[in-house]
C-alpha cells in the first residue's frame, strides 16, 4: 500500500523506489551536504556582492518581548535624549525619590550656566560637587562665619566623605595645585588650606578675572598650567589642612587670586532648577552691618503642621566683616541658598533685646529674594540700593 506525506504542497512521494534510484540518492548526499556547510568560504547566496539585509522579521526579540510585557498598550515608548549641555555635576532628576523625605538628600539639575535672571546677578559656576554627593543644603560654615580662634571664613564648606569627586566649577586654567596656597608656596604641610587647587577661568566679570579655589583635598588630579573644562574631575575630597572633618572649602575670588579678594559663592553658583536664594541685609538701627546675627528660615506653607516645620529649617549667620566683601549691588551680609520655591518665614531673634522679629517671604524659582532688617526697627520693604557703575575704561 502506498503512503503519502504533505511537504508544503500536495505532491505524492512514493515510499517504495527502485533500487537504482536509492543508490543514486545515497551517492549524492555528501555533495549536497557540502554545499550547506557554513564557514569562512564565500556566501552561497546568488548575490554575494550585495550587503546583507538587516533583520526585518516581525518575530519579537528578547528585548522587544520584555518591553511588550511591561508595556501592554500599543503606545510607542519615546526614546529619552539627554538635556543638551547638562553639567556633569547635576544629574537629571525629575522627581524626588520620596516626597516626604528630607529634601537635603535630593537635588534637581541646576539652571544652565551662566544663569543671569537679572542684570545684577552672576550665577556663573556649576556646583563643585555632584548633586547625588551633597549631604546638606550646603554649609556647616557659611561665608563670613567665624571658626578656629576667630578666623573669618572666606568661602563655603560642603561636607561629604573622603574620596568624593571634586569637579571644576567652570572652564579655565589651573594656576595653583599643591599644598601651601595660603602661606605662598608649595609643600607647606602646615598650610591651613591643605592640598588645594586654584583655577583662573576663561571668562571674567565686568572686566575683572575670576578664580575658584578648592581646598582640603585628599588627592589632586591636575597640574599647574593644565586647561580644564567645566565639570571635569580635578581631585578628591579630603581633610588635609586645618579642618574638623572631611569637606570641600570652596571660594570665589574676583580681581586677584588673593585671600582678601573673595566673594560669597552663594551668589555665584547656579541654583537647582525650581529653587532660589535668600539674600539679606541685617543692620544696626543706624544702618551699619550687624555682625554674627543668627537668621532662621522656616517653611511656612499652611499645609505643613507647626510641629513639622522644624523639618524644613535653614540657619544662617550674618558676616563677621573682616576680610569679607559684599556684592556691590545687594550689599548683603547674610545668604541662604538652595531653597525650594515657596513661602517661608524668616525669624530673627535679637538676644540683647529679648525679642524675635518675623517676616513671610516668597522664594521664587531661580531668583534672588531680598530682605532688609534693622535691629529695633524690624524688617523693611526697601530693596537694594541702585548699583553705582564705574564707566572708566578697562585696561
Amino acid at each position: 500500500m502506498n503512503r503519502t506525506y504533505r511537504i508544503g504542497h500536495s505532491k505524492k512521494i512514493p515510499e517504495e523506489r527502485p533500487v537504482w534510484l536509492r543508490i543514486a540518492i545515497l551517492l549524492a548526499i555528501p555533495t549536497l551536504l557540502s554545499g550547506c556547510q557554513t564557514g569562512s568560504g564565500p556566501d552561497h547566496t546568488s548575490t554575494p556582492d550585495l550587503p546583507q539585509p538587516t533583520h526585518t522579521s516581525s518575530v519579537p526579540t528578547e528585548t522587544q518581548v520584555s518591553l511588550n510585557l511591561s508595556t501592554p498598550t500599543s503606545t510607542p515608548i519615546p526614546e529619552l535624549s539627554p538635556t543638551p549641555n547638562l553639567p556633569l555635576s547635576t544629574p537629571e532628576f525629575s522627581l524626588p525619590p520620596d516626597p516626604k523625605a528630607n529634601i537635603d538628600a535630593w537635588r534637581p539639575p541646576v539652571y544652565p550656566v551662566p544663569w543671569i535672571p537679572s542684570e545684577y546677578d552672576h550665577f556663573y559656576f556649576l556646583n563643585p560637587i555632584a548633586a547625588f554627593d551633597i549631604e546638606a543644603a550646603y554649609s556647616n560654615y557659611g561665608y563670613g562665619d567665624v571658626f578656629f580662634e576667630n578666623v573669618v571664613h572666606t568661602g563655603i564648606d560642603i561636607p561629604g566623605d573622603i574620596g568624593t569627586p571634586i569637579l571644576a566649577a567652570g572652564e579655565g586654567k589651573v594656576v595653583y595645585a599643591g599644598q601651601g596656597i595660603y602661606r605662598g608656596g608649595n609643600n607647606v604641610y602646615d598650610d591651613p588650606y591643605g592640598k588645594a587647587i586654584v583655577i583662573e577661568h576663561s571668562f571674567s566679570y565686568q572686566g575683572e578675572p575670576l578664580f575658584t579655589l578648592y581646598a582640603h583635598l585628599d588627592e589632586i588630579l591636575v597640574v599647574e598650567g593644565q586647561e580644564i573644562s567645566a565639570g571635569q574631575k580635578i581631585g578628591y575630597m579630603g581633610n588635609t589642612g586645618k579642618t574638623t572633618g572631611p569637606h570641600l572649602h570652596f571660594e570665589v575670588r574676583l580681581g586677584k587670586n588673593e585671600y582678601f579678594s573673595t566673594r560669597n559663592p552663594d551668589l555665584w553658583i547656579s541654583p537647582p532648577q525650581g529653587w532660589g536664594v535668600l539674600v539679606g541685609q541685617v543692620l544696626t538701627y543706624d544702618g551699619r552691618q550687624y555682625e554674627q546675627q543668627v537668621v532662621y528660615v522656616y517653611h511656612s506653607d499652611e499645609d505643613v503642621p507647626d510641629d513639622e516645620r522644624n523639618d524644613h529649617l535653614w540657619i544662617a549667620k550674618s558676616y563677621q566683616n573682616d576680610a569679607i566683601n559684599s556684592d556691590p549691588y545687594y550689599k548683603e551680609n547674610v545668604t541662604v541658598t538652595n531653597i525650594p520655591a515657596g513661602k517661608y518665614l524668616i525669624s530673627i531673634p535679637v538676644t540683647n533685646i529679648g525679642f524675635s522679629y518675623q517676616k513671610t517671604v516668597e522664594i521664587k524659582p531661580g531668583q534672588v529674594t531680598f530682605f532688609k532688617f534693622h535691629v529695633w526697627r524690624g524688617f523693611s520693604d526697601e530693596g537694594p540700593s541702585p548699583l553705582e557703575y564705574n564707566f572708566s575704561p578697562s585696561p
